[in-house]
């Protein structure tokens, strides 16, 4: 069987896994009582193409909290196109228990291992830009890991331009500090096996006590199946390295809710994972977020996952390669559901912050406002209960 065919007969293969999963069809794959509890206490918007150190913000795509020093990690997704790949650091104001105030305290490139910032993609040169969509704080020490979603472009005639996804370390003023190595099902490739563009490591955490990195999927493989639609879900994979050594330890299948609505123009809009946060004990909060981008009508879940009992796919080609019992998710919330709440862009990340003074843990999440004026940069704070 030549590669496309076996490609296909996987693809089909999968479908069929699917469609015999109850939870990956109909409204929702998720329990509804988490035992977790959020309230809305305030939202925050910075103006579009705000400038900022000489930079734009925006785009910006993940939050990570550094309990140490009391700042927050913001990432954007930036593919050196308005300036080098960068994050941001941020204060949050919580006064009187309601987020009060959002301020910008520095920004930073990051670097190649040379020392140099990425310069954009180019077919000329060959350079491809990092697509930065993840970041997240070592609790140990308080440098950083951060993903890339990497490049696929895979012309009719011509060459493709093919970069893989990649997690890297770095330090709080940007500097590359390492690579983890990662599983070889998410290696880029110009057929139609392993990620597909714009859908790969899309969040990344630390585990609370810093000995485990876990990261997200945003959307299937192209072995592991179709992208979710409205009729039906899909599976994406979570993946667990050791901070140590780097080396990946365990994958699990996550399964992605429909999406929520049939896109009026017939576009192939999705839903996928956008970032998750630790909370130990193999729980996670995870955000998932879902689009309608003609309409620029967005939807964004948490879910409280937890991966006990889950099946270890680490190595698997393919998830239709055998059973596969995903990991447990329940739903904590629907963003439109949120009473108060202005409006719901493009949420991408989300990180714990501090705890309140009466206990619950804020939880807080940030939008990418794509470069776009008619999209907004927010900050939403919310206040757990039952974490």
């Amino acid at each position: 069987m030549n590669v496309r065919a076996a490609t296909r007969a996987r693809i089909v293969a999968s479908v069929v896994v699917l469609a015999s999963l109850p939870a990956l069809t109909g409204a929702s794959a998720a329990d509804r009582d988490s035992g977790v509890r959020l309230d809305f206490i305030g939202e925050q918007e910075l103006p579009n193409a705000m400038a900022f150190q000489g930079t734009t913000v925006g785009g910006l795509s993940a939050i990570s909290y550094d309990a140490r020093t009391g700042s927050y990690y913001v990432i954007s997704d930036d593919r050196s196109q308005t300036g080098p790949a960068r994050f941001y650091t941020v204060r949050l104001d919580f006064a009187d228990s309601r987020l009060s105030g959002v301020e910008l305290t520095g920004t930073q490139p990051l670097l190649r291992p040379d020392g140099t910032t990425y310069p954009p993609t180019s077919t000329a040169t060959g350079a491809v830009a990092p697509d930065p969509e993840g970041i997240a704080v070592d609790p140990r020490d308080g440098s950083l890991a951060w993903t890339s979603e990497g490049e696929r472009i895979v012309p009719a005639d011509g060459p493709a331009v093919l970069g893989d996804p990649w997690i890297r370390r770095a330090t709080t003023t940007g500097e590359y500090t390492g690579q983890l190595p990662l599983p070889p099902q998410l290696h880029m490739n110009s057929q139609s096996t392993g990620p597909r563009r714009n859908q790969t490591l899309e969040g990344v955490t630390f585990t609370p006590d810093g000995r485990q990195i876990v990261t997200a999927m945003e959307d299937p493989l192209y072995q592991d199946g179709d992208d979710p639609t409205p009729a039906h879900g899909a599976l994406t994979r979570l993946t667990v390295h050791d901070a140590r050594t780097g080396l990946p330890t365990a994958q699990y299948a996550y399964p992605l809710e429909p999406l929520f609505a049939t896109p009026p123009d017939g576009s192939t809009d999705t839903n996928g994972v956008s970032d998750l946060v630790a909370l130990g004990h193999d729980r996670f909060l995870v955000l998932e977020r879902a689009s309608i981008f003609s309409a620029n009508n967005w939807k964004a879940r948490i879910f409280l996952v937890d991966l006990h009992g889950a099946t270890d796919v680490l190595g698997r080609d393919s998830l239709a390669d055998g059973p596969v019992q995903p990991v447990r998710k329940t739903l904590v919330t629907d963003l439109s559901d949120i009473a108060g709440l202005p409006r719901v862009d493009n949420i991408e990340g989300i990180t714990l912050g501090p705890r309140l003074p009466d206990g619950r843990r804020t939880v807080v999440l940030v939008s990418d406002d794509n470069f776009a004026s008619r999209e907004v940069t927010q900050f939403i704070a919310l206040a757990a209960h039952g974490i």
